[in-house]
């Protein structure tokens, strides 16, 4: 059985079903869980107040108004400046102050770069607040680099990095981004480095799928059989894959400065170089300018070819979906996934609802008045850089 590795958001979960199915009480799943009676509670109302599980997922903190936006004739009025005069903040503050206008230097600083008026050369921002996991091969964050097009050529960078060390653990040159060819190139990893605890990518092809409202595709549930949680960025929150990002930003800027390889061997060769220096030569900043090698090492858990069977709890209802990756229950039809088509899941009842679990990740609710389906999706909000 592979490790347990449970979020925050499982576990609220798992609580309320518990609840919900009387086999504890409130007091003695608060002591299981180690949190406070209050905290229980609040889990439950949530629980009643939205009629569904996924109201159990980490709430959003944005607040709903912001106490530092400005109004639209503010923002025109900064932004007409800038273009007229390219002034820096503080004149335009002067300048704004003269019209009347009372804002703060930072506020216009944020104004111009949201709307792209300040050059590289004019920014200097402070270091952003750093966040990692607590030991190497907790969570490896992948992704693509945009593609390199020579002479009919193409080149698509794959970068995995430890999220702990930023350990580059494998950095990949290949002509497409099909499913096949990331897990080529995923094996080729785990063989080397071991089986990290979590991987975290985007919401690109070949990890993610429109279709199913999930995510999962045949790609992501290969991961889930090696025992790892796979999370998804944060919708239209570039920040979550930081690392990898300014990985691929040193990565550019050593391609442009040496110039770019002819063939795609080239390519690997060069890339095979860039990971020799970046692990173990060039001081990271994050790391107080040690090299990544002297955090890192390879995870003990091996990769399985052929994973074993998932044992279930004895007792569970498992049933096993059909080729559609659906599920017949009670003589109706529900969708699960199509990527688990065939394969085993185990139904916990809470109330009308159903849910459903892949091994140990947690896939679907289900509501059983309406039919209706809805995913429980996790998302990694602290990776940045």
């Amino acid at each position: 059985m592979p490790w347990r590795s449970s979020s925050v958001a499982d576990e609220r979960i798992n609580f309320v079903v518990a609840a919900r199915t009387g086999s504890r009480s409130v007091s003695e799943l608060c002591r299981a869980y180690g949190v406070s009676r209050p905290t229980g509670y609040r889990w439950l109302h949530r629980y009643y107040e939205t009629g569904s599980l996924t109201g159990l997922v980490e709430r959003s903190r944005r607040p709903h108004d912001s106490p530092r936006r400005i109004s639209e004739d503010l923002t025109s009025r900064i932004v007409a400046l800038r273009l007229i005069f390219d002034w820096g903040a503080r004149k335009l503050q002067a300048m704004l102050s003269r019209e009347g206008y009372q804002v703060s230097e930072s506020t216009i600083n944020r104004v111009l770069k949201h709307h792209d008026l300040v050059r590289d050369s004019q920014s200097h921002p402070s270091a952003p607040q750093r966040f990692e996991r607590e030991r190497p091969n907790q969570l490896w964050p992948m992704d693509f680099k945009g593609d390199y097009h020579r002479e009919g050529e193409r080149c698509c960078p794959l970068a995995v990095i430890d999220d702990h060390s930023r350990f580059a653990v494998g950095l990949f040159a290949v002509r497409d981004q099909r499913s096949s060819t990331v897990s080529g190139c995923l094996v080729t990893t785990f063989e080397r480095s071991g089986v990290p605890e979590a991987i975290l990518t985007d919401h690109g092809i070949p990890w993610w799928s429109t279709s199913n409202g999930h995510g999962l595709t045949r790609l992501s549930v290969a991961l889930i059989r090696q025992g790892m949680r796979v999370l998804f960025s944060g919708i239209r929150h570039p920040q979550t894959q930081g690392k990898v990002e300014r990985f691929h930003r040193t990565l550019g800027q050593r391609v442009d400065y040496h110039g770019w390889p002819q063939t795609l061997s080239d390519w690997q060769a060069a890339f095979d170089e860039f990971v020799e220096e970046d692990n173990y030569v060039r001081p990271h900043e994050a790391l107080a300018m040690a090299a990544p090698a002297t955090r890192y090492r390879p995870s003990q858990r091996a990769y399985q070819a052929t994973p074993a069977e998932w044992i279930y709890p004895e007792g569970a209802t498992v049933v096993r979906l059909n080729r559609q990756g659906s599920l017949d229950w009670s003589g109706r039809r529900y969708f699960v996934c199509e990527a688990l088509a065939n394969e085993q899941v185990r139904l916990e009842p809470c109330d009308d609802k159903m849910l459903v679990r892949y091994r140990h990740v947690i896939v679907r609710e289900i509501d059983l008045t309406t039919g209706k389906s809805l995913p429980l999706v996790l998302h990694e909000q602290n990776a940045y850089l």
